[in-house]
Formats: C-alpha cells, structure tokens, sequence
C-alpha cells in the first residue's frame, strides 16, 4: 500500500512539473509574441499636409498589423524640420536604440547616404523605407533593405495638365478675355526638388502638347506652404489682378493659398493641385479648387509600414505589393474634378 502511494506522488511530481514547464515555455512564447515592432519615423518638415496623411496611413498600416498578428507596434516620429543634419542625428538615434525599421521622409534626396552610412555602419542591416522624396537611384540599391514608396511626380504632372485641357473644353470661360490663350501662374515647391522640376514642366507641357497656348504671368517658390502661397498670390494679384486667368500650383497646399489671396481680393481664376490631401478634396468638392491629382497619400503610408514590418517579420517583401525595379512602389495617380466637371 505504502508503495503504491509512493509511485501515485511520484506520478503526481511528474505531472507537476511536466505542468510548470509547459506553463514557463508558454509565458516564454507569449513574451516573445508581445515584443514590440518598433519602427522610427523621420518627417522633413511638420507642417505638410499631404506629409501628415502618409503618417495617418502608417498608423492605419500599424493598426491593422498589431489587429491581425497580435503584435504591437511602436512608431516613433521625429521631425527634422527642413535640416538634414538633424534628420541625419535622429537617424543615428534610432540606429543606436536598435530599432527594427526605419522610415525616412528626407530633408534632402541628395542626402540619403549619410543615413545608409549610419543603417550600414550597424551589426545588422536595418531596413530603411524612403517615402514621398525619393533619393537618387544609386543610394537605394547600396544595401540589401532599402526601398522606396511614392508618386511619379511626372505622371502627376502629366494628369495636372489633362485636367486643364479638359476643364477647358467644358468651360470656356476659364478665358475670361476671350483671347484664345490662358494666361496663368505658377506655384512651385522647394526650390530644386525633383517634385517641383517635374510637376512644373509637365503640367504646362502637357497643356501645350494639346493644343491650349498658355502665357506665363509669374512663377515663384512658396515651399509647399499655404501661408507663403497666399503672400505670393498677393503681390501678383496687385501686378495683375483679374489678368490671371490660371493658377497651376505643385500642390494643394499651396492652391489653398492662391485661393485665399483670391477670395479676398473678390476676383476669380481656376486653380489646379496636386496631392488630393483632405482639404485639398474639399474645396474641389465646393469648387474652390478646380482639380487635384490623387497621389495615394494615405496608402503610400500603408505601404511603407508593411514593407518595413515584412523585412522585419520574413526579410523579404510580400509578393502583395507591386515592386517596380525590385526597389520601387510607385502609386496609381487619378483625377479628381468638381463635380459639375
């Protein structure tokens, strides 16, 4: 008898401990699922509301991931506001906390390999995510990791263009002297951005190619911003005033602020964007704005934070994600008019 409730407590120690094995192998394993995805974000500049809707787009990419793995995610944004070295200093920073991911919207796209210096110099290859300004081609196939998500800003420009010509043909009265050439303004970005060189050249191009002759009145840089835009709408109105006929600006931004100038000076002119961020989409809806060109903002965010987080997870990019030159995500652009257009 003695023997046998020797053998049941054995057996019972046994289980016991075969239980608290299995328990410690479990925590192990949900400690290991929980740890975080940790991925920095560099921002050139905080106030650019087509920047602001790439990071809302990350976050929904973020949200999405931690719903469908379980796995929660840590984005660190930073912002260098219009300094590479600063930029160049957060990278440095994310590189030393040992971050899983990188996603960069730099400063200057001429700039991008002191930050893969900095991703190369590390034990392992971080994976480094470029969005929205794109750096030269050689920088991003120095390592193994490094992509690129954006919009052809000749493509946009392209359909800028296509907007114009179109409008035109449904409304005559975008020449308001009736003189068979529109007379317009050009809004551009940064000065020397490729955005700006491209978006400047091909839009008016495009208007030229089909048929429409146009008569510059002014061009000018206003920084992608909407303040600075209005400004310079100002003093060409007082140059000009009701002789614009057309403003092309490089984005909505910046057509918000020719807008502006406009209203407040009681005369009317079309006025064409790019970005369609979401005031941007709004005044196209009220007519403020005649058209904008769609870029995706929202899912080139997405885009970017999946790709990181499929380097992390598996090393390589998931065959969902359309890679153009192994390297390159390029987002489908449309049109988007007032509605009566």
């Amino acid at each position: 008898m003695d023997e046998r409730m020797e053998n049941r407590k054995k057996k019972l120690g046994v289980f016991l401990l075969i239980l608290l094995v299995a328990g410690l192998l479990f925590h192990c394993l949900k400690e290991e699922k929980e740890e975080p995805l940790e991925i920095g974000v560099s921002l050139y500049q905080e106030e650019d509301t087509f920047i602001e809707k790439i990071l809302a787009g990350m976050e929904k990419g973020a949200k999405e991931y931690e719903e469908r793995t379980g796995r929660n995610v840590i984005l660190n944004v930073s912002v260098a506001n219009g300094s590479q070295r600063l930029q160049n200093e957060q990278v440095k920073r994310y590189v030393s906390l040992g971050y899983d991911a990188i996603c960069v919207n730099l400063v200057d796209r001429t700039s991008a390999s002191a930050i893969i210096d900095e991703v190369l110099a590390g034990q392992e290859e971080m994976p480094v995510i470029f969005f929205n300004r794109e750096p030269v081609q050689e920088d991003v196939f120095r390592g193994e990791h490094i992509y690129y998500v954006g919009s052809d800003a000749k493509t946009s420009a392209i359909l800028q263009g296509k907007a114009v010509v179109k409008s035109l043909e449904k409304h005559r009265e975008m020449d308001k002297n009736g003189d068979g050439v529109l007379q317009y303004v050009m809004l551009e970005g940064e000065m020397g951005h490729q955005d700006t060189v491209m978006r400047s050249e091909y839009s008016r191009k495009t208007i030229e190619e089909a048929g429409v002759p146009l008569h510059k009145l002014e061009h000018g840089t206003a920084d992608w911003q909407r303040g600075r835009a209005e400004v310079l709408m100002e003093q060409w109105l007082n140059i000009h005033g009701d002789n614009i006929e057309l403003i092309l600006s490089n984005n909505d931004d910046m057509a918000l602020g020719a807008a502006d100038a406009l209203e407040q000076a009681g005369i009317t002119a079309a006025i064409f964007g790019i970005d369609a961020t979401d005031v941007g989409l709004a005044a196209v809806e009220e007519g403020r704005l005649w058209a904008t060109v769609d870029c995706n903002g929202t899912a080139q965010g997405e885009t970017a934070f999946l790709i990181a987080a499929d380097l992390v997870s598996e090393g390589k990019v998931s065959e969902n994600i359309p890679l153009v030159d192994q390297r390159y995500v390029r987002m489908p652009l449309k049109i988007r008019m007032m509605p009566e257009q």
